[in-house]
């Protein structure tokens, strides 16, 4: 945490009472402001932020550091304004705690601009109205579910299905094709997955163009709470200052969501459905409205999503899924078929697919593959008990264009050329759409499956 930040000595209090993270102060000359950053404890390491205002003289707040060591009487000094997190070109290839700290041991941030994690929204007058996609490179995304450029897509998928794979591709991507940098924000990360993502990019060779900020699953909830709101404040400083797109990670939305909930547990506010806190609504609000597109840039968010017991009526999920314009599906089937990337094309959608906004041509062409692997999904119980010969001539023909669609719409990516040892290629959406459409007018009907397999446009055919 920054030492010489600037103390208002004059407005110091005390500790009245501590209750696990929460802590109550008496300030006898002013009072703090809700969210103001208080600092107490030994050597003022225990940051407290200002929730509540209970009377004239005392503040109810919550730690975001362990309150260890502190007890009625401890002198409470007022820092004089909000949380505050570093900003900058220099952010990049760094690791950053909630407070801005550098976690990688790579030295010290040099004298830097510091900006409040409360910022308000870009006001509606600054936001573009045009409605783009924000084009990945990777086939399957682009066809069938198009992400927007300043939207936010919600990444579902369990353990080992190529989440982390796809998250590097897109930064990767990110960086060479749109000149934009990617911020990865991980909420109520465990450990082990914070060093190995930050390993995995490094290693990958796009460490240069993220930066990485982290609260892990055992700090307080008011650091887990808060730390997204850090990370917006470093990507908006890259969208509104430098001119550039932004690429936003989060892992995991709904980790902010829980650590909401405990936050108002510890204020004693009512509960409300399922256990949640009252105010779910306007918090989650507040943190992805400030996700958009302006004039001089986007911040593009793609936010891994965790359903609580599969239940798609969870508050959590509801409120989550009616800021999403895209959602993207992993499959662990398909990743055991070895179709990588293994995003479910059938579950997998967007907003963004409609004729007014992609177009007529790509909006045909993506309801098309959708009509041909939704029949194909119906066949395969026939197949699997009746054998392919027993099909309709008509129904063969579409389980050979599924096959071949399926096939053509996995890639190699730049992430895994060294465990493949295939090329990675980047995908032009126009390329990919021809090589769709082609497929479905039965061009390739000659010729194997595994002809499509692994290629980036149609030009890359394995011919025999």
């Amino acid at each position: 945490m920054p030492e010489d930040r600037i103390m208002d000595q004059a407005n110091e209090g005390t500790v009245v009472s501590v209750r696990g993270s929460v802590v109550d102060a008496y300030f006898p000359r002013r009072l703090p402001e809700i969210d103001s950053e208080l600092r107490t404890g030994p050597e003022g390491r225990v940051v407290v932020e200002v929730t509540t205002q209970l009377n004239s003289r005392v503040v109810r707040g919550v730690a975001l550091t362990p309150a260890r060591g502190l007890s009625r009487g401890t002198p409470v000094i007022d820092t004089g304004g909000p949380l505050t997190v570093p900003v900058g070109r220099h952010l990049l290839g760094r690791v950053f705690d909630v407070f801005g700290e550098p976690m990688d041991r790579q030295g010290a941030l040099p004298a830097c601009e510091r900006r409040t994690i409360h910022q308000e929204p870009a006001p509606l007058a600054q936001q573009s109205p045009k409605r783009e996609i924000f084009t990945t490179g990777i086939k399957v995304i682009d066809v069938l579910a198009p992400l927007e450029l300043g939207g936010k897509a919600g990444l579902f998928g369990g353990a080992g299905v190529g989440k982390t794979v796809l998250i590097m591709e897109m930064i990767h991507n990110m960086a060479g094709r749109h000149e934009g940098v990617s911020v990865f924000c991980g909420i109520g990360e465990r450990s082990r997955e914070g060093e190995e993502l930050y390993r995995e990019v490094r290693e990958a060779g796009v460490l240069d163009n993220a930066v990485l900020i982290f609260s892990q699953m055992n700090e307080q909830p008011g650091a887990r709470f808060r730390v997204g709101h850090a990370a917006l404040t470093m990507a908006e400083y890259f969208r509104d200052d430098e001119h550039q797109d932004v690429l936003l990670l989060i892992d995991n939305i709904f980790r902010f969501i829980q650590a909401g909930a405990e936050v108002s547990g510890l204020m004693g506010q009512l509960p409300s459905r399922v256990g949640y806190q009252p105010t779910l609504a306007t918090e989650l609000a507040e943190l992805e409205e400030r996700i958009s597109s302006t004039q001089t840039g986007a911040i593009t968010s793609i936010q891994a999503v965790y359903v609580p017991a599969d239940d798609f009526t969870d508050p959590a999920a509801v409120h989550t899924f009616g800021h999403l314009s895209a959602s993207i599906v992993l499959s662990r089937q398909r990743a055991s078929q070895g179709l990588y990337p293994a995003i479910d094309p059938l579950q997998s959608q967007s907003k963004m697919l409609s004729p007014q906004i992609a177009g007529r041509r790509h909006y045909d062409i993506a309801r098309e593959i959708r009509r041909t692997l939704a029949e194909y999904e119906e066949l395969k119980d026939i197949i699997a008990m009746l054998g392919l010969e027993e099909l309709s001539r008509e129904n063969q023909r579409t389980v050979q264009r599924a096959r071949r669609l399926e096939r053509f719409l996995t890639q190699p990516f730049y992430m895994t050329e060294q465990f493949t040892g295939l090329k990675g290629r980047y995908a032009e959406l126009e390329d990919t759409l021809d090589g769709c459409e082609r497929i479905l007018n039965d061009e390739f009907a000659k010729l194997p499956e595994k002809a499509l397999y692994m290629i980036g446009d149609i030009s890359e055919v394995k011919r025999p």
